[in-house]
């Protein structure tokens, strides 16, 4: 189950020929985020288990997730893009049913990873997951 803008990039990542214009994308896909207010990089928004300083601002608005994000990593930037597409706008009740790893798998990402960003991608989509359920 995914958002039609997760819809968007798979359709993207499948027109794009190798890892290289794939990577090039998703860093891309991190620069055209808008920046996070330095206010909300506190401790209490920074994501544990990311290589990388990772913050993710959580907004919930009529039962539906959406959150803003940043890292001090342009990679990891774009899979926090990524990790927008998948989830903003899901009402809350459906997040825990997407499988994350399958859907960012449809995007090649878990074969190209190092294993440092994979857990920092996993503690990202639980810190997704922990703020849907509370």
């Amino acid at each position: 189950m995914a958002t039609a803008a997760f819809e968007d990039l798979v359709d993207t990542f499948a027109f794009l020929d190798d890892w290289e214009d794939r990577y090039r994308h998703v860093i891309d896909l991190g620069r055209a985020m808008p920046p996070l207010d330095s206010a909300f990089r506190t401790s209490a928004l920074k994501v544990q288990g990311c290589a990388s300083q990772v913050w993710l601002r959580p907004m919930i608005a009529d039962g539906r997730l959406d959150f803003q994000g940043e890292s001090d990593a342009m990679i990891v930037q774009g899979l926090i893009a990524i990790l927008h597409a998948l989830y903003a706008g899901l009402p809350l009740a459906k997040v825990a049913a997407v499988d994350a790893t399958a859907e960012l798998g449809r995007l090649g990402l878990n074969d190209h990873l190092s294993a440092q960003r994979s857990n920092g991608l996993r503690a990202m989509v639980q810190r997704i997951r922990e703020t849907a359920a509370a």
